[in-house]
């Protein structure tokens, strides 16, 4: 993980560590916009002499599969059905702020959770549910734990390690589990990695009370992980396979046609059917030209169909189309 992703989490209050994706973010009873999840409301009047240009952000070419970014919480639970995720919240926790669209290198910010504004209590905490997305990491990590020993190793002087890394059971699930700390700032922050279809899960837990912290790991035995969303997919989930747009699983192929010229990276994962048809298409960041384009191309692509046990399976799998930033 990169230092300036880590730099938003390290902001010495704890107010502000909950809230380091603030530049996004909005009010959960705010509408939503933007992509597919366009709804109505109120609109704000646009100023004299300013034009709004709609930016590249997340859609899908259906409503009804699952997303990673497709997460709620609802009666002090949060669940997110892409990951197979049933997280009941600690007593008088809530969600306040719905966290911002994917990024270009595959990064979800799923939930941001807070003590309701009545909770009394000596100390606080705040609890940063994210994910990884494998096929576009940029560091390249394959697992849980190379995210993990990445921040590790990335870390900024102020900041100390406190625990090294190591393997813990979570749920029934196997977690790599890390801690880290600023003492100047009296802050301590506990992070839970695992891997479910090709994505790194995180929990992220900040407080200056380590009981605190300790109490809310106790608490996450009452999550629910499916067991048939495992670390590549199976199960009622596609196989996830990194790279499998590649021309030896290829009977089929057509290059998107752009109209306008952009330089941005577009990152999309497909849901290959078992006939070799792409039945779903998620773009994590596009304009809405792109996604024309691409959605295009992608109706006419055909792969070999993919089996396992002898038996033809669904596959998903990421492909970058745009320009690709320098690793």
């Amino acid at each position: 993980m990169r230092c300036r992703f880590l730099c938003l989490l390290l902001i010495p209050t704890l107010s502000l560590s909950s809230a380091a994706w603030s530049q996004s973010v909005s009010k959960q009873s705010a509408p939503k916009s933007g992509g597919d999840h366009s709804s109505s409301g109120d609109v704000a009047k646009v100023p004299s002499g300013v034009i709004l240009v709609k930016g590249a952000w997340s859609s899908a070419s259906d409503s009804t599969t699952p997303l990673p970014e497709g997460g709620n919480v609802a009666n002090g639970v949060f669940s997110d059905q892409y990951f197979g995720m049933t997280y009941p919240l600690p007593r008088d926790w809530t969600e306040t702020y719905k966290g911002p669209p994917p990024s270009v290198t595959g990064r979800y910010v799923l939930a941001n959770l807070n003590p309701a504004d009545t909770v009394k209590a000596p100390a606080h905490a705040s609890i940063l549910i994210t994910a990884q997305d494998l096929f576009f990491d940029p560091v390249r990590a394959t697992d849980a734990a190379g995210v993990i020993n990445h921040m590790k190793d990335h870390l900024q002087a102020d900041y100390k390690v406190e625990s090294l890394p190591t393997q813990t059971k979570i749920a029934d699930r196997s977690f790599t589990f890390f801690t880290y700390g600023s003492p100047a700032a009296e802050l301590h922050w506990y992070v839970l990695a695992t891997e479910i279809r090709c994505h790194v899960l995180q929990v992220v837990m900040t407080s200056r009370d380590t009981k605190l912290l300790d109490g809310l790991i106790q608490d996450m035995n009452k999550m629910k992980l499916s067991a048939a969303a495992g670390p590549a997919g199976g199960g009622s989930a596609p196989v996830c396979i990194k790279d499998y747009a590649r021309d030896e699983n290829m009977i089929a192929r057509v290059d998107p046609l752009f109209t306008q010229r952009r330089f941005n990276p577009v990152p999309v994962r497909i849901i290959i059917d078992k006939k070799g048809k792409v039945k779903h298409i998620h773009f994590l960041s596009a304009f809405d030209d792109q996604a024309k384009a691409i959605s295009d191309a992608l109706a006419q692509w055909k792969f070999k169909p993919y089996q396992k046990n002898g038996q033809p399976v669904e596959v998903e799998t990421g492909i970058l189309f745009g320009r690709v930033h320098a690793q």
